[in-house]
């Protein structure tokens, strides 16, 4: 529960030490979680509405809970079981919407069907070859296929390996930034509103 409180409270409001923790798998398994809510939808369409669709009403659900953070959050010690869990369902609703923003955001980069995904990597494998072959014709003459080939493969390894990570670390960043954001809002509002109410 504790960890939970942390998770969701964040460090202004939470007496726990979640914040004085390292959560690098927290970060990982987050962008993970994302990635594969967008590859579901993207082989089965499931959850369109909630992955894909509504980003305004997305956005708008976000934007309200975290304004009402501070005044949901600053006296959640002292209230009872039954106060306790609707704060939480709060945030993680608000958390919930951010990661639905970040698929809507997402799911559309993947443009190309499911069906035509083998035809469209084979052709990408090819052209991009070709290109690199195409360059040490007038410089290796016979090597050139060779040259062509071994660059060509390194290049795609390297663009596959990069789009992996960003697909990894991105929706972990926009999280952090989102939890940053969030974080500092509330100590404005602490220091400008809630003095009287709260010691931190």
């Amino acid at each position: 529960m504790d960890y939970l409180e942390g998770l969701l409270l964040g460090r202004l409001w939470s007496d726990t030490d979640f914040e004085n923790r390292r959560h690098l798998s927290l970060f990982l398994l987050y962008g993970l979680f994302v990635d594969l809510l967008v590859i579901y939808n993207y082989l089965t369409g499931g959850l369109n509405g909630l992955i894909t669709g509504s980003f305004l009403a997305k956005m708008i659900v976000f934007v309200v809970l975290f304004f009402l953070g501070p005044a949901l959050c600053f006296s959640y010690y002292r209230m009872p079981i039954w106060g306790k869990i609707p704060v939480l369902a709060a945030q993680l609703v608000k958390y919930g919407s951010l990661t639905f923003l970040i698929t809507a955001w997402a799911r559309p980069k993947l443009s190309v069907s499911f069906g035509d995904l083998r035809e469209f990597l084979i052709s990408y494998l090819n052209q991009t070859l070709e290109r690199f072959t195409e360059k040490y014709v007038d410089t290796a003459g016979t090597f050139a296929t060779v040259l062509g080939v071994i660059s060509g493969g390194v290049y795609v390894v390297v663009v596959f390996v990069l789009n992996l990570l960003a697909a990894l670390l991105i929706p972990g960043i926009v999280y952090c930034v989102a939890r940053f954001l969030q974080y500092w809002y509330d100590k404005v509002i602490s220091m400008l509103v809630l003095t009287d109410d709260t010691e931190k």
